[in-house]
């Protein structure tokens, strides 16, 4: 990409620290990419006369131009030092798609429909705005799905209301971080309709989908793929329920997906095991190793599959390097670990959509808004994994391991 990446950002809910993140980190941002924030200006509103701001902003008050099509209030914003310095920093386009909303219909600290009601639309008009190619990536910051819930939004969270506003055909949760890679096969439903759902095409469909998505994203044809159990020690061979006969199931498939059933020049294709034939798994054996044969004894790499793995267990071998890419069945399986082994570095990228998304991992924080003590170090990993995804040109932006 010969420009510099355009990030479109939506503000998130502006009555947690989603406004703060933003200030503080824009002057950083800047310099890697071009912005347009869209949310609701009353979210900084709020924040006027707090003490133990590290920055001081304005609005300049002289027209700003909307992007052709999009309604609502556009500004510009510029952050600076704190006096005496007053140093400008940063100047950013702000769109508002809510002006209704002002400062006196939200309360810093605490959701509402107000404030679910603009942070909804934020997220909308900042995908449109993405997928209209005036940006190349949406970096999304925290909502409060309570608060969206509040103000009329069927919505379980981001990722289904952007596949939804996409019309994309599957998209899946993933999270990126120098230690450990995470896909959720579900995300925001109970546990209990977890394992009454529980399905071994689907969860094959998780595996293949994850997979081929990492692929693109490291450059690594042979990733290493862990599949967690859903049971205690993987079921103890059926002592603590069957359900990982079928995630067996779902290995299988998920392997047989990645065999290339096309013969090499010259070498016909025979039903004898050969060199050219995935290699037998021994008993017990936790996922077969799949090779395949393609030209005159060369070997083109593939996935290899391993599981059902005790979740235990399965993340710290991951961290160490065992695994390229965990799939978790449901979303504190994969989230806990996570946020335990990258609570900072971890960052929410969005699978399948037809433009990037990228979030930090973490929530509104509604008990810290206001008190400039909410680090934005998660925040901008997830801006700098969208500049590097923008700006990629085909080209792996992924080590294997994130």
């Amino acid at each position: 990409m010969s420009r510099r990446p355009r990030l479109a950002i939506s503000l998130g809910d502006p009555c947690g620290i989603g406004p703060e993140l933003l200030l503080t980190s824009l002057p950083a941002l800047l310099a890697r990419a071009e912005a347009t924030v869209v949310g609701c200006r009353a979210g900084l509103d709020l924040l006027e006369d707090l003490p133990g701001a590290p920055v001081s902003w304005r609005w300049i008050e002289s027209p700003a131009q909307a992007p052709t099509g999009f309604q609502g209030q556009a500004l510009r914003l510029q952050v600076s030092a704190p006096a005496p310095d007053d140093r400008l920093l940063a100047e950013v386009l702000w769109l508002d798609p809510t002006p209704e909303i002002t400062r006196g219909q939200l309360c810093l600290g605490a959701g509402s429909a107000a404030s679910g009601r603009a942070t909804v639309e934020a997220i909308r008009v900042a995908a449109l705005m993405t997928m209209a190619g005036l940006a190349d990536a949406l970096v999304t910051l925290p909502m409060a799905k309570s608060a969206a819930h509040l103000a009329g939004y069927d919505i379980p969270g981001h990722t289904e209301y952007l596949q939804h506003l996409s019309d994309a055909p599957m998209t899946r949760m993933a999270f990126v971080s120098p230690r450990l890679n995470v896909v959720l096969h579900t995300v925001h439903q109970s546990l209990r309709s977890v394992v009454e759902s529980l399905d071994a095409d689907a969860v094959a469909e998780t595996l293949v989908f994850s997979t081929d998505q990492f692929i693109r994203l490291t450059g690594k044809k042979d990733l290493r793929v862990a599949l967690c159990a859903l049971n205690p020690h993987a079921g103890e061979e059926g002592a603590f329920g069957q359900e990982e006969r079928l995630l067996e199931d779902a290995l299988a498939q998920a392997e047989a997906a990645f065999l290339d059933f096309t013969p090499g020049p010259g070498r016909p294709v025979t039903g004898d095991p050969g060199e050219d034939q995935p290699k037998p798994h021994s008993p017990g054996q936790r996922g077969l190793e799949v090779l395949i044969g393609s030209g005159a004894g060369e070997g083109r790499p593939a996935p290899v599959f391993f599981g059902p793995l005790p979740s235990d267990s399965i993340f710290q071998r991951a961290s160490k390097g065992e695994f390229d890419l965990v799939v978790a069945l449901y979303h504190d399986q994969g989230l806990i670990p996570v946020k335990l082994l990258e609570p900072t570095r971890a960052v929410n990228l969005t699978l399948g959509l037809p433009f990037i998304r990228t979030s930090p991992d973490h929530g509104t924080a509604f008990d810290k808004a206001g008190k400039w003590i909410a680090e934005a170090e998660n925040f901008m990993e997830a801006a700098a994994l969208a500049v590097r995804l923008a700006g990629r040109e085909g080209l792996p932006v992924l080590s294997p391991r994130g």
